[in-house]
């Protein structure tokens, strides 16, 4: 990570890898429980909050200055765990790497190629940078635009946009035994790669979710895209899983008897 990043040096990022990141098996004392008001998704999201501070504000005030405070809890690559601000550092990482901010560089590579009916917006702190963990905005149609280059193999309109060997290397998956630490009941040999959910079912599915429902749900045995906008008031996925993705599975299986 400190190759690319030497401002994380002396946080939990500091002996972490890119593979980690991108795989969320960083080992982070970060809770991401938005029942909880003490939880530190909500102190992130304080300083990531570009509106102006309470004048008794003595936190971070953008993302970059927040994540450098993250502190490491145990030991990085041992078990899988959802924390968004692994999505902030990946983001920081793309724009170190590009020298541009992450909304640039996907509009450059990616949004001006997949022939989309409508801008996309990304949320900014107060110093501009984009949210690489959340607020992106985009109509539905063309959020199934993305996932249909994600079935494709990355190409759309006459352009590899998206090399093949990536989406190749989302679909292997990833490791299962550090994905089953994290204790999802609802979720039984599936595992985590490149952020995004891998389901190993039988028809190798996997997909983009959201907290609140959202979701990109890709099945390539059935050439199926699925795309889903959400506002389940419960933040956490485990509030639906049990009836959404048995219902994804459903709609492939009865369009391939089609």
């Amino acid at each position: 990570m400190t190759d690319y990043i030497p401002e994380l040096k002396k946080s939990a990022f500091g002996d972490a890898t890119v593979r980690q990141v991108m795989d969320m098996t960083t080992a982070l004392q970060f809770s991401e429980d938005y029942a909880d008001p003490n939880a530190e998704i909500w102190q992130f999201s304080a300083a990531g909050n570009p509106l102006p501070k309470p004048k008794d504000y003595k936190g971070p005030k953008s993302y970059y200055e927040y994540l450098p405070l993250v502190k490491k809890k145990g030991t990085h690559g041992k078990a899988f765990g959802y924390k968004t601000v692994n999505s902030d550092v990946l983001g920081w990482i793309i724009a170190r790497a590009t020298k541009k901010d992450v909304a640039t560089v996907l509009s450059e590579r990616i949004w001006k190629r997949l022939g989309v009916d409508q801008d996309a917006y990304l949320s900014v702190d107060a110093t501009g940078t984009p949210f690489a963990g959340g607020g992106f905005n985009l109509g539905l149609r063309d959020m199934a635009r993305f996932g249909q280059l994600i079935l494709d193999n990355g190409f759309a309109n006459g352009y590899q946009i998206i090399p093949k060997v990536a989406i190749e290397d989302i679909r292997k998956g990833g490791n299962k035994t550090a994905f089953a630490k994290a204790g999802y009941p609802l979720l039984k040999r599936w595992s985590y790669k490149n952020m995004w959910w891998i389901t190993h079912n039988e028809h190798g599915a996997f997909c983009a979710r959201g907290v609140h429902g959202q979701v990109i749900y890709v099945d390539p045995k059935a050439d199926m895209v699925i795309v889903r906008f959400a506002s389940h008031p419960v933040a956490a996925n485990s509030a639906n899983d049990a009836y959404s993705i048995p219902a994804y599975h459903a709609v492939a299986k009865f369009l391939m008897k089609k």
